[in-house]
């Protein structure tokens, strides 16, 4: 009998899973136990997913379903109630990432995964690149610098009711440049200090942040996270740029470029493709089927994010960038922020923040201490560039 999957969350992003479904339950590995949504979704050419029975209460689709696995695709700051009711319904979980709002939610789940004995895998499929898995083979040395210039029009905060907020009826919401879209980025760069030094604990977080539009939350992020041994990991990403930098991660003389899986090591002229990205749903079922595969995206691994995104989320307002530093994107949209991709190459390659840069709009940076938290993010036994 193959395995049945659910999926919770099946509208906006949700969509990708069911690509993933529908490929799956046709190669023959799992059958589609059920999707859900608050709202009813249409089908799509990629995923129709014929027959497949629909539900807007995810109690009643674990109820009447009777799932294996459950995918959870829903806003992050509804994620733990759904998650802990999968456990307890007995199902396996791949949570879509950030997994919870707060290191002390990552506790309250890490104690139901064990106490369910379920397994929890999370969203960041980015964590599956074979080019990751090179880079961290290979070691090199030096600062991490994490730069990435994209452009999101104001459209693009009304995508969702809790996009651009902070919080949603009380509860804070994870939206903001590094938590959302470069978040993998941000993953990606905490893995692989995790590898070169043998565990990375954060001890010092610098935060700067911005916005350019009439938002809650920051479209344009420096960060310079210090860890006990000294090393640093400095980024900086905007989402108000004309001009693109994909995001990249620099380690020493070492880069890997998020999302193409591009990568130029030590000694190499050029980057180049790397080819081949593990499914975080097919490495799950994987490892149900022969525990000694390892999970890719373990809850474990995943702390360490948590806790500087809600230092991120938690941090006070974002200062706003003078609108004479402004102007109109040529495609329309909204405002981009001028020379800002100057800017955060310059962050990024030299780990000074813009306050540090005499940049006239940049304010004195808020400082999170993690000395009292253990937030070492790999325990013994994971593999964090296993692919």
């Amino acid at each position: 009998m193959s395995t049945r999957v659910a999926l919770i969350g099946a509208g906006g992003h949700g969509l990708w899973h069911r690509r993933t479904l529908q490929r799956l339950a046709g190669e023959g590995r799992i059958t589609v136990a059920g999707i859900g949504d608050r709202r009813p979704v249409e089908p799509h050419p990629d995923a129709p997913l014929d027959g497949v029975p629909f539900f807007t209460d995810h109690a009643e689709l674990l109820a009447t379903a009777e799932p294996d696995i459950v995918i959870v695709c829903t806003p992050p700051h509804t994620h733990l109630p759904i998650a802990l009711d999968v456990l307890d319904a007995g199902a396996d979980l791949l949570l879509e990432k950030p997994p919870v709002m707060s290191a002390g939610e990552h506790d309250r789940l890490a104690a139901a995964v064990a106490e369910t004995g379920r397994l929890c895998q999370v969203g960041f499929q980015a964590l599956g690149s074979a080019a990751l898995a090179e880079l961290c083979v290979a070691a090199p040395s030096g600062p991490i610098g994490v730069t990435g210039a994209w452009w999101r029009p104001d459209s693009y905060y009304l995508r969702a009711p809790w996009a651009g907020r902070r919080t949603v009826a009380g509860r804070p919401v994870l939206d903001g440049a590094l938590v959302n879209p470069f978040a993998h980025a941000l993953m990606q760069s905490l893995v692989i200090a995790d590898e070169a030094g043998g565990g990375f604990q954060p001890e010092l977080l610098e935060l700067e942040r911005y916005r350019s539009r009439e938002i809650e939350t920051d479209d344009t992020t420096f960060l310079r996270l210090t860890g006990a041994d000294g090393r640093r990991i400095t980024a900086a990403v905007t989402l108000a740029s004309e001009v693109f930098i994909a995001g990249e991660i620099q380690v020493g003389d070492a880069v890997l470029e998020y999302p193409t899986d591009r990568l130029r090591l030590p000694g190499e002229s050029v980057a180049r493709e790397v080819p081949g990205r593990a499914g975080l749903l097919e490495n799950l079922l994987d490892h149900r089927s022969d525990p000694a595969v390892p999970l890719i995206a373990p809850l474990s691994r995943t702390r360490t994010f948590t806790a500087v995104a809600e230092a991120i989320v938690a941090a006070p307002m974002p200062a706003a960038i003078p609108q004479s530093m402004l102007r109109p994107h040529p495609d329309g949209g909204g405002l981009v922020v001028d020379g800002i991709d100057e800017l955060v190459r310059k962050v990024a390659a030299t780990g000074t923040l813009p306050s540090e840069n005499d940049v006239t709009w940049a304010v004195e940076p808020h400082w999170v201490s993690f000395k009292s938290l253990d937030l070492h993010s790999i325990k013994e036994g994971d593999e964090p560039c296993a692919n």
